[in-house]
């Protein structure tokens, strides 16, 4: 008969297998309690996070999905300020939504907001729906913000999985599969949907992306002297961190040449609303053309708005980025008689402060903005 203290040991050297287990695999089940330690002690303080109101954690996710943090914070709080909750935002002129978006990019995002919360008040009583399955039904909102949302504010088990989670997964795995395809995603939301801590699914989908975003970064050397998974951490261990994730070669940017007019009378400048459909569909502009134009072109196409040139300056070139078009920008202040004389069909005149007020007009143009 076997003794118990033989029993013991044995059960011991079976946990003991398992650990190893656990840290040679990069098994996910390890990573809750230790991440949640150290979340505790050195999550930042930010705006959305004080009070995670389904509202508020919506706006902040929208807005935060290809912006910086530090970028989104004057941003969120000017938007509450003025539309404080669902049925302000439902109810919200286009050009004010868009002028307190401007500069943040990608302006469908808010426009999407509106239509959202639009359905929320006639299909939800305007109250947004704690479900999953429901928030996938809203306008805009993908698995990543329908996780963000219903764990954060609602405090349901669903993992949020962005680009940072799914960098840190990738790492701790080794992971050599494409995070850029949507298969390997959904696997990534499966596996996290088994470990999630269903006391905490909000804070640990916080963590996670937190650590992604300050300590397992991207494009540069991870710190992971501060990682707190760092001994489950196979890409670590091997001093591979700099191979993962693995993701689909980026398709080149398609290059444009512009030329930007700063068409002025004195106090006021020339701006036009762009069309409603396209890049940057429905915002303002000033007037722009394709390809380069010299001196003589520019004055000649001031000249067929209807106004009469005084006075020509070149301005700096500029470039602006945008996710698949590169525009590369040649300018030219010119001073007119009158702009009122501008026969031209949308434009308009505007001085500065009328600008600031009324008129969203996308970084795109933020070269120039100083020249108004």
């Amino acid at each position: 008969m076997q003794s118990p203290a033989v029993d013991t040991m044995d059960k011991y050297n079976e946990n003991l297998t398992d650990v190893k287990e656990i840290f040679r695999k990069g098994d996910l089940r390890a990573i809750p309690k230790p991440l949640l330690k150290w979340y505790d002690n050195n999550r930042r303080i930010l705006p959305w996070r004080e009070q995670p109101t389904p509202y508020r954690v919506w706006v902040s996710e929208i807005m935060l999905q290809q912006t910086r943090v530090e970028a989104v914070k004057p941003y969120f709080q000017r938007f509450m300020d003025t539309l404080p909750d669902i049925a302000a935002l439902a109810e919200a002129p286009e050009e004010t939504l868009l002028k307190l978006w401007e500069g943040l990019g990608y302006y469908n995002r808010v426009r999407n907001l509106q239509k959202a919360a639009i359905q929320i008040m006639e299909d939800y009583a305007g109250i947004m729906p704690d479900s999953y399955e429901e928030l996938l039904k809203l306008k805009g909102i993908g698995s990543y913000t329908a996780g963000a949302v219903s764990s954060i504010a609602y405090g349901k088990p669903n993992p949020a999985v962005d680009g940072n989670v799914l960098r840190v997964i990738a790492r701790i795995r080794k992971d050599d599969r494409c995070i850029s395809e949507d298969k390997v995603k959904k696997a990534v939301e499966k596996d996290l949907w088994e470990v999630i801590p269903k006391d905490r699914p909000g804070d640990f989908n916080q963590a996670m992306m937190e650590l992604g975003a300050v300590v397992c970064v991207p494009n540069g050397q991870p710190k992971c002297d501060l990682c707190p998974v760092r001994c489950f951490c196979q890409a670590g261990l091997h001093g591979t961190m700099e191979k993962f994730p693995v993701k689909a070669p980026k398709k080149p940017r398609v290059v444009e040449e512009r030329t930007v007019l700063v068409i002025q009378d004195g106090s006021c400048t020339a701006i036009r609303k762009r069309p409603p459909k396209g890049l940057l569909a429905g915002l303002y502009e000033l007037p722009n053309t394709e390809g380069y134009l010299n001196r003589e072109e520019a004055l000649e196409y001031v000249k067929e708005l209807g106004a009469e040139p005084l006075y020509i300056e070149e301005l700096p070139d500029a470039r602006h980025i945008f996710s698949h078009i590169e525009w590369r920008m040649k300018a030219y202040r010119i001073r007119v008689s009158s702009l009122e004389q501008t026969h031209a069909p949308g434009i308009l005149f505007a001085d500065k402060k009328e600008s600031e007020r009324n008129y969203a007009i996308p970084s795109a143009f933020g070269a120039y903005e100083k020249y108004m």
